[in-house]
């Protein structure tokens, strides 16, 4: 699979980058069978929360089991300095770890977070003083929400962070302010050489229906020529790589659409941009 910079971290990241929420609920057993996949694909890049229901517990073993082969992110929602000092040693201890690759500030969906974040006692003090202490390399900031770019534009002018995770699909370009935030936001990682990370990238839609048929909780494209067009979208941009859907049944077909990426050009870019009008965007 086609690796890209990861900013400047001097780590080539797949295109495709483990998404662990696939591990929400899920047996050991299945755990293994479904990052056989993974493996499979070449995939060097995880990406792992404490938020993501028993990810951190199934992962574990898995990197136990094949140590230093894997770029390793996790996160962190705490906004105090002790909330996130603790979390991020429970999730070294769960993941069976004794450093990061990548620490991030996780679900940051408005300015006020960022301002916790950042002020007297915020988290930040706590992933610094860890990165002195050799427990991570490199700090991230991600999150969802209509004004993520405009929120991580501003957490860069505060602070020089490693990486940023954001949604980026289609179906969110036909939004031209989302569109012009999103190319600034790009734009300036590229400046700084910040590695970005894509999710979302197969977002359909909000669920409509009462029972979903995947785990996502967003409607995902399921069709492998649906998914392959969106992911050919995502890539196409100026971004390290995208992060798997959060869904095992999905994985294989996302890995499938990074194995086969064909970059698109800028008409047919906008083409697909123009096709987004059959669907509801996932943020108002």
């Amino acid at each position: 699979m086609q690796t890209r910079p990861f900013g400047r971290t001097g780590h080539a990241s797949t295109i495709a980058i483990f998404g662990a929420a696939a591990f929400w609920q899920i047996s050991p057993a299945r755990a293994e069978e479904t990052f056989e996949k993974v493996l499979g694909a070449g995939v060097n890049h995880i990406d792992v929360a404490p938020s993501y229901g028993e990810a951190e517990a199934r992962m574990g073993p898995i990197l136990a089991h094949y140590p230093g082969k894997f770029f390793v992110g996790c996160k962190t929602m705490q906004r105090s300095r002790a909330g996130a000092a603790a979390e991020l040693r429970r999730s070294l201890k769960l993941l069976q770890l004794d450093h990061f690759d990548l620490y991030q500030f996780h679900a940051v969906t408005q300015m006020a977070e960022l301002d916790e974040i950042f002020n007297p006692g915020g988290a930040l003090e706590a992933v610094l003083e860890a990165r002195q202490q050799g427990l991570l390399k490199y700090i991230g900031i991600t999150g969802h929400g209509i004004d993520a770019p405009a929120i991580y534009l501003e957490a860069l002018r505060r602070f020089d962070f490693d990486s940023v995770l954001f949604p980026l699909n289609f179906v969110l370009y036909a939004n031209p302010l989302y569109r012009q935030n999103s190319e600034r936001l790009l734009a300036e990682c590229r400046r700084r050489n910040v590695g970005t990370m894509v999710i979302k990238s197969i977002t359909k839609g909000p669920w409509k229906q009462e029972v979903h048929s995947h785990t996502t909780w967003y409607e995902p494209f399921s069709q492998a020529d649906q998914i392959q067009a969106a992911v050919n979208f995502a890539l196409s941009q100026d971004v390290s790589g995208i992060c798997t859907a959060g869904d095992i049944n999905l994985l294989p077909l996302v890995l499938q659409a990074c194995e086969a990426f064909t970059p698109l050009s800028a008409q047919e870019q906008e083409s697909l941009i123009d096709s987004a009008q059959a669907y509801e965007s996932l943020f108002a």
